[in-house]
């Protein structure tokens, strides 16, 4: 048997590549590389029964075929492996509001930076585009591509319709952030979805609930769907390998958009580097090859990357290079995209709220309530929350808990209620004003219930020792 090692900073590493001689002793391995530009050396190690033969290094280069381009377009190869360096940035390099330093993420190699822009649950979105419009105007203004991300959280329904308006509700809510930025320029790449959670039901931090595969499917292909028509650019889908396998279906729409895959333990200085390749067989997805590679355009290789070399106040930052040469990077900022007046974000859009339904028998219940939030188009909401307050006393706190289902749709958990007639208003606030609060009065009565039993003191949990979560991660 034959082994190919490859030798990197830290020292010769196996690259799984193998074969076996024919019986005069000769043997070859051939192998694709995603590297563009770069000088490597390899040697073989020959198994013969217990005996073990290395043989002499043999250095390589990888070269890419020149090509006729703008000189104000070159963008240097500075990542491992001869690839454009990316990182992608969100509230977490920014520790105490420190800003980003751009100048020397430029000068440390970065040529492309993705920015969380967007997200499902509006607190976390208002904190997205707070350092969303700081950091994006920065980072072109040093000579840095961006591109940008929507953190998707999944519905909790079943309903193929309630899915798909889903996603479009969210894929509304990007559409909105770009239209606030101006649209695309020819120093923008194309939006993201990052979708890597199909939990869509919680209790503390148990996950009681996953979405169904071909739903997680259906509501990716309809978001992407949805980005594209609007802007004429293909947006870009994140996730892993296992979470690609395992959570949802195979399908032809999704292998049509660019894949940004997530795989740390393999440093990409190996120009044989295939991010999402199993020891063993295929991880099976949309994007997978038939040889057990997969067809990806961005590989996040490390969240380890060393946050001072790049200009982030935060400890680690995000790592990512991109497969393929300058031409093909550029060609992700064609098309234009400036919107009209008509996709901007409206402000304090007219809303009509109806109670589908209220759960409520006695004290020692939960009462839940089902609420829907409608824009004038009879779409759903795209942001926003619901609220219960006592009509006789508005500024009494109830102890209650919103829950989103999906967009436009929450289930409103009312607890410690007294027994008896309660007379209340259901509210829909938004903070963010693009839609126009709503309210509704609702009268239900409950029942006395059981005096609930004392809750024993719990015992004391042991404490875990601190995980290091870059341990077999790449630290550039």
């Amino acid at each position: 048997m034959i082994r190919i090692d490859v030798k990197l900073p830290e020292g010769w590493t196996d690259t799984r590549l193998r074969t076996k001689s024919t019986s005069s002793g000769a043997w070859k391995i051939a192998t694709k590389v995603t590297a563009t530009n770069a000088s490597v050396s390899y040697r073989a190690k020959i198994y013969i029964g217990k005996k073990v033969i290395t043989t002499k290094s043999k250095s390589i280069r990888i070269k890419q075929l020149p090509e006729i381009t703008e000189p104000e377009q070159l963008i240097e190869l500075l990542g491992p492996g001869g690839r454009i360096h990316g990182t992608d940035v969100s509230r977490w390099q920014h520790p105490g509001d420190k800003p980003i330093d751009f100048a020397k993420m430029y000068a440390a190699g970065i040529r492309f930076v993705m920015i969380k822009a967007s997200d499902t649950r509006d607190d976390a979105d208002a904190l997205a585009v707070k350092y969303l419009l700081m950091d994006r105007n920065a980072a072109q203004a040093a000579g840095i591509f961006t591109g940008y991300y929507h953190y998707a959280i999944l519905p909790n329904t079943t309903n193929r319709d309630a899915v798909i308006r889903d996603a479009q509700a969210q894929a509304q809510k990007a559409i909105w952030r770009l239209s606030s930025l101006g649209g695309y320029t020819d120093k923008d790449l194309p939006y993201a979805l990052d979708l890597e959670n199909n939990c869509v039901a919680a209790s503390g931090s148990t996950c009681t609930k996953y979405a169904q595969k071909s739903l997680v499917t259906l509501w990716a292909e309809t978001w992407l769907e949805t980005m594209y028509e609007k802007t004429g650019r293909k947006p870009i889908f994140y996730s892993y390998p296992t979470f690609l396998e395992q959570a949802m279906v195979r399908s032809a729409k999704l292998r049509e958009y660019p894949l940004w895959k997530a795989q740390y333990g393999i440093n990409p200085a190996d120009p044989s580097a295939e991010p999402g390749r199993k020891v063993f067989g295929c991880f099976v997805h949309s994007w997978s090859n038939s040889d057990c590679t997969s067809l990806w355009q961005i590989w996040q290789y490390t969240s380890c990357g060393i946050g001072e070399k790049y200009g982030v106040a935060s400890a680690r930052v995000d790592l990512n290079v991109y497969r393929g040469d300058t031409f093909s990077f550029l060609q992700l900022t064609k098309g234009i995209w400036v919107p009209q007046s008509t996709d901007l974000l409206p402000v304090l859009e007219p809303t009509t709220m109806l109670i589908t339904s209220v759960s409520a028998s006695t004290t020692d219940k939960t009462t839940k309530l089902k609420i829907e939030v409608r824009r004038p188009s009879n779409e759903p909401v795209v942001t926003g929350t619901v609220a219960f307050k006592l009509a006789a006393e508005l500024t009494k706190k109830v102890d209650q808990t919103p829950v989103r289902d999906a967009a436009g749709v929450w289930t409103l958990s009312l607890r410690n209620l007294p027994a008896g007639v309660i007379d209340g208003i259901v509210y829909f606030v938004d903070q963010t004003n693009t839609h126009a609060g709503a309210q509704q009065p609702l009268v239900f009565e409950l029942q006395q219930g059981p005096t609930p039993s004392p809750t024993p003191t719990p015992k004391p949990t042991a404490v875990k020792p601190p995980v290091d979560s870059c341990k077999n991660q790449i630290k550039n």
